[in-house]
């Protein structure tokens, strides 16, 4: 009994993972992958519409959370999704000025 429960458990965490995944791609990302061209603008203009999205969504449920509207574990889950999508943007933008310095430091 214990085996049936604890195979069931995880055949649905197993789904509920591959559901996550399968949301966390991004358009740009499947298109890309699909052979179709895409510029380096739409696929950064893409990530940054995802990263102010998943933020709204952070905002939104502690909005939620201190009107008692939403549980605490799906607060959690969406603060450290909008952190994520944080960090992903900063390190992103930190490349970026890094190549631009590169790209001034040149000699023509």
């Amino acid at each position: 009994m214990l085996e049936a429960i604890s195979s069931t458990a995880i055949s649905a965490g197993q789904a509920a993972t591959r559901a996550t995944e399968a949301q966390a791609i991004s358009p740009a990302a499947t298109a890309i992958q699909s052979g179709d061209e895409v510029g380096f603008d739409s696929v950064m203009k893409q990530v940054t519409t995802d990263a102010i999205g998943t933020l709204k969504a952070g905002e939104a449920a502690s909005i939620s959370a201190m009107q008692g509207k939403e549980s605490t574990r799906r607060v959690v889950e969406a603060l450290m999704s909008a952190e994520q999508a944080l960090q992903t943007a900063v390190a992103v933008r930190d490349k970026v000025v890094q190549a631009y310095q590169e790209v001034v430091r040149m000699s023509i």
